[in-house]
Parts: structure tokens; sequence; C-alpha cells
């Protein structure tokens, strides 16, 4: 709890994980767009990476990293509850320029605010809440509930492949130099605006990972439910499996130069 306080305390940490994941995210997302050719699938898949907030993957990386895990819950958490309305108008701007679908595919402002608060709040209203009243209840299925998760991004990303198997291999190209191109260039941009603004180390490295560790799995909902088109979520699927490499050399990189306190 003092560490939370803390952070609330000294907000510049904060503000500077916002612009990078709200502003710079995106802004990177589009211009790798229009400097790299790609299909229309793969470039509403960067859109929407680009707009998704950060998962649980980046705070298990910056604990592992023994970067700062309370700035990194707390990014995540306000993240997750501003992309609910930004998504909408992101995704919707990324389908008029790059799908050449803005007139027959665009997400409904309101309807998508309610879905998104739907699968975002209520489940981490319901997840405080139990850990809140059940604390070893709420430990103990930790395990079990990240397992699942898991299986089912599996099973999320065999079920694509398996629908676009005929493109699969051009597909996995395009996507695999955009996704680490996103992944690379936000945890760079992460970590050196946190430089200059001189935080801790441990601090920057959490930005850096917050940046560029996107919610994958919240990616490739939005494309198979709100979208439909489950081609929109070879990018994320790919990214989803690249940014365990990028994130674990991250990791490595922050415990190598940890410095003795």
């Amino acid at each position: 709890m003092n560490d939370f306080t803390r952070v609330l305390k000294h907000p510049k940490a904060v503000l500077l994980g916002l612009l990078n994941q709200l502003i710079f995210l995106p802004i990177i997302g589009f211009t790798l767009l229009y400097f790299i050719p790609s299909s229309p699938e793969i470039a509403v898949g960067i859109v929407l990476l680009s707009a998704c907030p950060g998962g649980p993957t980046s705070n298990l990386l910056s604990l592992l990293a023994k970067a700062d895990t309370a700035l990194s819950v707390t990014l995540t958490a306000i993240t997750s509850i501003a992309t609910i309305f930004t998504i909408p108008f992101i995704v919707n701007f990324g389908l008029v320029h790059f799908a050449g679908e803005g007139e027959h595919v665009q997400l409904d402002i309101l309807n998508t605010i309610g879905q998104m608060f739907a699968i975002v709040i209520l489940p981490m209203a319901l997840g405080m809440f139990i850990k809140s009243k059940k604390p070893q209840f709420a430990f103990k299925m930790d395990r079990p509930i990240r397992l699942i998760s898991v299986i089912l991004l599996a099973l999320i990303i065999l079920g694509i492949v398996l629908k676009e198997k005929e493109n699969i291999v051009d597909y996995f190209a395009q996507a695999g130099i955009l996704a680490l191109l996103l992944n690379g260039c936000t945890m760079i941009l992460g970590f050196l605006t946190a430089k200059a603004l001189k935080l801790r180390e441990n601090q920057a490295v959490t930005i850096s990972l917050e940046s560029g560790i996107q919610n994958g799995t919240m990616a490739l909902a939005i494309s198979g439910t709100l979208l439909g088109n489950v081609a929109f979520g070879i990018a994320p699927a790919v990214y989803s499996l690249l940014m365990y490499i990028t994130g674990g050399v991250v990791v490595l990189l922050a415990l190598k130069n940890k410095k003795p306190v």
C-alpha cells in the first residue's frame, strides 16, 4: 500500500507512462503503417494493438525485472479504464484509413464503450472485491486463472491459423515485422523519455514495459467479436508471442544492470 501511495504522491512517472501509452503508442503505430506497406487485415490489427491498454503480462514482467511494480499496476489500471473510451475512435480511424471499409465496418461508439465496460471494468471490480473479501481464495485461484488464460490464447491463435491457413505465411511475415517494430520502438521510447525526465532506473524499466507490452488478448477479442473478422487478430496473435521474447530481454537487461540499493 505504501508503494501505491508513493506513486500517487509523485505522479510524474504516472503521467509520463500515460503519455507514452495513450498518445505516443498510437502515433508510432500509425506512423509504421504509413511507411511499411501491409494488407488491410494486418494494418487494422496493428491499429488495435496501438489502441489497447497494457495487460497483466507487463505487471508480471515488471515484478520479474524488480522494477516499480506499483507503478506498473497503476498504469495498467488507469489505461484499462481510459482506453474503453479511446479504442472506438482510434479503431474507426484505422478502419477508414487502412482497411478501406470505414462505411461498412465501424464500431458503434456507445455500444462499444458499453461492451468494453463489461469486458474490462466488471471483471476488474469483481477481482478486487474477491481479493478484499477472500484474499486466500484469490491467491489460490491466481495460478489456475493464468493457466486458463494461456490456454484460451493458444486456442484463439490456433483458430486464426486454421481459418486463414491459405494466407497465413504471408500474413505472419507482414505482422511479425510490424509487431516487432511496434513493440521495440515503444519500449525504447518509454525508457528514453523516462531517463530524459530523470526518473529512477526501476521506473524507467516499468514505463518501457508498460509502453511496449500491450493487451494482445483484448485486441484478439475485439477483432473476433466487435469487428467480426478473425483476420484482424493475426497481428495481435503474432504480437502476443513476440512480446514474451522482447519482454524477457528487457527483464534480463534490467537484472543485469541492477545496482545495489
